[in-house]
């Protein structure tokens, strides 16, 4: 008997739909919740069992002892119809983890549909309602050291404002939520519920590094900033698809990573810079955690004179696993870890050269210039 449960199991893990996990989508699932009748990976499989055996029950598909009931529960609902109960009303803002998402994002999409089924009862969808206040432990730009500060979103005033003591009537910073871009952060952080706020000020970028305790408020945060952005976009552009539009609320970073880089002298020395291509501003800081950077290079598309290719420059030393980056105002020489890292980096600076440029990214580009050109102003575009 136990060997036709295990032989039926996996004939039901093959059944398209099924043989993905319910929660994450990686292929071949080897585990399943049988109270629940979905089939899931190993790492979701954790996250499920932490939840209880009172929210659901979990075995391997060949590992463990299937009773004929549990058999047939896997037989009656399956992972597609499991998913019209418990995803009927994800809003539309709203990340669905993949595979390769942190690990508090995935964990927090299994509980909010499994243990809080906040799909299943919209009311219990805190973060779409264009407004949400707290307290989040934020990074001192000088110190190092996190603070507790209160932040306030607002989608009437397109704003995220901090402010440093509860009883301020001003706040130490306004920004604006329509230029914000907001990623987790755990491996850069080293804390699992951490947050990267990225926004221009002044014509330059602006990093914030924020945390909270709780996995489900910073998810919670993550969440409200997106929705308040679609919200602010649907106003924006009313002839623009609900699909289209989420393309742009938030997108994680391309790579990060340390390069080596040189001065804008061909007799300049390589310094080590850790380098984030956010869209397409590729940065780079002398620290990971840095609230600046030290300069900003903007990826314009490839028929306007922007490319990048193996090796460096005539007159630069080669430092093996070098590429060079061309743009219209400069030739920047780069030089990765190893040939992997390299190819790497090259792949995903050219796949954003190669798209023409929308106009969002043509405001970006514009106020960047602005700055350069602001003799006042620090270049953005130097060789610090």
């Amino acid at each position: 008997m136990a060997y036709t449960n295990e032989k039926e199991l996996l004939k039901l893990q093959k059944i398209p739909g099924n043989n993905v996990c319910a929660d994450c989508g990686s292929r071949n699932p080897e585990w399943a919740s049988y109270n629940i009748g979905i089939f899931i990976c190993t790492r979701c499989s954790g996250v499920h069992r932490s939840m209880g055996v009172h929210i659901s029950k979990v075995k391997h598909l060949k590992l463990d002892r299937w009773e004929d009931s549990q058999v047939k529960r896997m037989k009656e609902v399956g992972n597609l119809n499991a998913k019209l109960k418990y995803e009927e009303r994800v809003p539309p803002c709203y990340r669905k983890p993949t595979e390769n998402d942190p690990q508090v994002l995935i964990e927090q999409w299994i509980r909010a549909k499994y243990q809080r089924e906040e799909f299943c009862h919209p009311e219990k969808q805190t973060y779409i309602n264009g407004y949400k206040d707290g307290y989040l432990k934020k990074r001192g730009k000088e110190d190092s050291a996190y603070h507790p500060r209160k932040f306030v979103l607002s989608e009437s005033d397109d704003t995220l404002k901090y402010f440093v003591k509860e009883k301020d009537k001003e706040p130490k910073a306004i920004l604006r939520v329509s230029e914000l871009n907001v990623v987790f952060a755990p491996e850069k952080v080293g804390i699992p519920t951490s947050l990267q706020l990225t926004f221009l000020k002044d014509g330059s970028t602006r990093h914030i590094y924020v945390y909270h305790d709780n996995p489900e408020e910073i998810t919670n945060w993550y969440m409200a900033i997106r929705c308040v952005k679609l919200h602010r976009l649907q106003v924006a552009y009313p002839s623009a698809s609900e699909a289209d539009l989420i393309n742009y609320l938030t997108e994680d970073f391309a790579k990060e990573g340390w390069l080596f880089k040189t001065g804008p002298r061909s007799t300049d020395g390589f310094k080590k810079r850790w380098f984030t291509l956010d869209n397409r501003k590729l940065m780079y800081h002398d620290d990971p955690l840095d609230a600046h950077p030290k300069g900003e290079i903007f990826l314009g598309y490839m028929s306007d004179g922007y490319s990048v290719r193996v090796g460096a420059k005539a007159g630069v030393k080669d430092l093996r696993f070098t590429f060079t980056l061309t743009t219209p105002e400069r030739v920047f020489n780069l030089s990765a870890m190893s040939e992997v890292e390299r190819d790497q980096w090259i792949g995903v600076i050219e796949r954003v050269l190669e798209r023409p440029l929308t106009p969002q990214d043509s405001v970006i580009s514009a106020r960047l210039v602005r700055k350069r050109t602001n003799t006042k102003s620090i270049n953005i575009f130097s060789a610090r």
